[in-house]
This record gives C-alpha cells, sequence and structure tokens, in this order.
C-alpha cells in the first residue's frame, strides 16, 4: 500500500487550482443515465457477447445519446462538453464492460477538432505498437504496422495519423480492412499493416503542436483512468454479490475474514481510484496541457496498478470457476489489461513522472 500512498500524496503538488469535485446537477442526471442505459444494454454473461441485437442496440443508444460527439467543436473551437462529463460516460461503459466503441471515437474527434477539421464519421486514432501515443508516419503511406484503437468491430477502419509538418504536425487518415486482435473481449484493436495510403484530412486550419498533442493525450489519461474505475466498482458489485451467495461448510463465504479482507481492500482501492481520477478530468479543459498531463498521468499510475490487484481478487474470490469462460469477471480483467497499457501503464507514467519532476533520465540517481 506505501506506493498507492505515495502516488496519491504527489497530487499535492500538481493541484495549484481549486476544483469542486461534487457532480453539478447536469452531471449527476447525466451519471444516472448512463449507468443505467449501459447495466440495460451492456453485457451480462459472457455469452451475451456473442448477442449482436443487444450489441446493436448499445450502439445505437449511444450514439443516439449524443456521447460519441462530446469532444467535437463548437463554433469558437471549444468542445461541447469537458472532459469531466465524458469521463462520466467512461466510467459507466466500464463498470459495465459495454462492448461498444466510445473513448476510440471520443479522442478521435478531439483530435479532429484541434486542426479545425470536422470529424470523420466512425473514426478512431491509429497508435503505435507500445500504444503510448498516437502514430506519427512521415511518408505518404503507413511504413510500418500501426494499431486502431476501440473501432467497430467489423467493416473498414479509417484511423487517423500524426505526419510531421516543420516541428508540429497535421493529420492524414488511413483506412483499410484491419484485422481484428488484442485480449480485450469489449473492445476492439484491429491491426493496419505497412502500405497503407494515407489520405488528407479536409479543412484543417491549424497545425498539431506540442501542447496540443499533450492536451490530447491528458484526455486519454483520463478517459483511461475512468474506465478502470468503473471496471473495478463492477467487478467488485459482482463479486461482492457472488461471496454472499456461494456457500463452502454450510455458510456464505464472505462470512470468512480472509475474503473480507480481500474485499474490504479491493474497496478502498477502488474509492481511491475514483478520487484519484476526477482531478484530471476536470484538468483536462481546466489546466495547461503540461500540467493536465501531469495529472492523468499520476491518476494513470494510481488506477492501473490497483484496477489489477482489484480484478485479480475478484477471480481469487470466485474460485476455481473464477478462471473458465463461463464467469464474467475474465471480462473485466481482459478490459482492464488494454486500458492499463492505453497511454502507458503504471510504470511507464511513474517513469514519466521520474523524469519530469525529479529529473530522473534513466533510473535513480
Amino acid at each position: 500500500m506505501a506506493g498507492f500512498c505515495n502516488v496519491t500524496l504527489a497530487y499535492g503538488k500538481y493541484n495549484s487550482r481549486p476544483m469542486d469535485t461534487r457532480d453539478t446537477p447536469e452531471q449527476a442526471e447525466l451519471r444516472r443515465t448512463a449507468r443505467r442505459l449501459a447495466r440495460e444494454l451492456g453485457p451480462r454473461t459472457v455469452a451475451d457477447l456473442a448477442d449482436r441485437t443487444r450489441s446493436e442496440r448499445l450502439a445505437t443508444a449511444v450514439r443516439h445519446a449524443g456521447w460519441l460527439e462530446l469532444r467535437d467543436g463548437e463554433g469558437n473551437g471549444d468542445p461541447l462538453a469537458s472532459g469531466v462529463e465524458a469521463a462520466i460516460i467512461a466510467d459507466a461503459l466500464g463498470e459495465a464492460v459495454a462492448d461498444v466503441p466510445f473513448a476510440g471515437p471520443i479522442l478521435a474527434a478531439d483530435l479532429a477538432r484541434r486542426v479545425g477539421a470536422r470529424p470523420i464519421d466512425g473514426a478512431v486514432v491509429a497508435f503505435s505498437p507500445d500504444l503510448l501515443g498516437a502514430a506519427v508516419v512521415p511518408g505518404r503511406e503507413t511504413d510500418t504496422p500501426i494499431l486502431a484503437i476501440d473501432p467497430a468491430a467489423t467493416g473498414p477502419v479509417a484511423a487517423y495519423v500524426l505526419v510531421p509538418d516543420g516541428d508540429d504536425y497535421h493529420l492524414a487518415v488511413a483506412t483499410a480492412e484491419g484485422a481484428s486482435d488484442g485480449a480485450d473481449l469489449t473492445r476492439t484493436i484491429r491491426s493496419l499493416p505497412a502500405g497503407v495510403p494515407l489520405l488528407p484530412v479536409p479543412d484543417q486550419s491549424r497545425r498539431l503542436t506540442r501542447g496540443d498533442l499533450d492536451a490530447w493525450a491528458a484526455l486519454g489519461l483520463a478517459l483511461t483512468s475512468a474506465d478502470m474505475v468503473g471496471i473495478m466498482r463492477g467487478v467488485l458489485d459482482i463479486t461482492v454479490a457472488y461471496a454472499k451467495e456461494r456457500r463452502q461448510y454450510g455458510v456464505a463465504i464472505g462470512t470468512f475474514q480472509a475474503v473480507q479482507h480481500l474485499l474490504a481492500e479491493a474497496r478502498c482501492l477502488m474509492e481511491g481510484a475514483f478520487s484519484a481520477a476526477l482531478y484530471p478530468a476536470w484538468a483536462v479543459d481546466q489546466l495547461g496541457p503540461d500540467e493536465a498531463r501531469t495529472a492523468g498521468r499520476v491518476a494513470k499510475a494510481y488506477c492501473a496498478r490497483a484496477v489489477r490487484i482489484v480484478c485479480e481478487t475478484a477471480v481469487q474470490v470466485h474460485g476455481g470457476i473464477g478462471n473458465t469462460w463461463e464467469c464474467i469477471v475474465h471480462v473485466y480483467l481482459r478490459r482492464a489489461l488494454l486500458s492499463s497499457r492505453w497511454f502507458g501503464d503504471d510504470g511507464e507514467q511513474l517513469r514519466q513522472l521520474e523524469r519530469t519532476r525529479l529529473g530522473v533520465i534513466d533510473g535513480l540517481p
């Protein structure tokens, strides 16, 4: 637990502006609505993941709710909604392991907004294989395989890439029939091979600066952190319910002190992660790019480590059945693994914080 305390205490260095962590009435209603919709239309069993009628209803509901347009630009270039609203939806979808693209299209729309272009319907952002940042393609076609994260599971995929333009970048799009990959059963990774031609993105009125990319990465860190908070909440709800029903030696396993300790620690980790994830979601639009990204790194470092412990605890409490295909807790663990790696896991965030805050280049001084 010492590592978690150190990460949490580090927030005192970054919180230079006061924020109100309470939801506004509109945000509270959005949170209730998002959780209700995700619980009603999200998968309740592993078998539900194969129900295309249900998944299409979920995708239609998310689209009609306007959630994929939250980071689209208004007339003045500002996003329609803040990072807080986007994180609220990410949290709700993570809690229900909802098998619908959200973070991918949101990140693509935010990147298009920053260059003044209209977002391409269904587009996502292509990442380098390490998933740390948007893929940079210096030529007219992809020179290495790139990964489109969280697109539609079938059909052609359109993925934005960064093209160097002096010290800045402009956007291009790679379109191809990417093959599906990845352990996450609720979100897709589509691989685009080398040699895919790049198409221009029309109506770009400005270039992407390093500050733009830092602010965009801060949004990515906030969304993946919020998703992991939802994952922890959802898998804990399932595991606590199971502990109340599963009986051994004539009593519910939830009465065993060892099980109670595991679940209590998991609950504390989840609540700590929820607190840690609030600030970076607010910081996306309220602080400068560098400070917002730093806030996101702190939250991601905490959440990525916590979510693995919580999901592994859920598998352990379920016992032997927790490792079977039919038990849905492994779906939460698989989703957690992708969210942990996306924009960098806890080790990557701590290394970057070490460099930026302590001036350490490699390893300890």
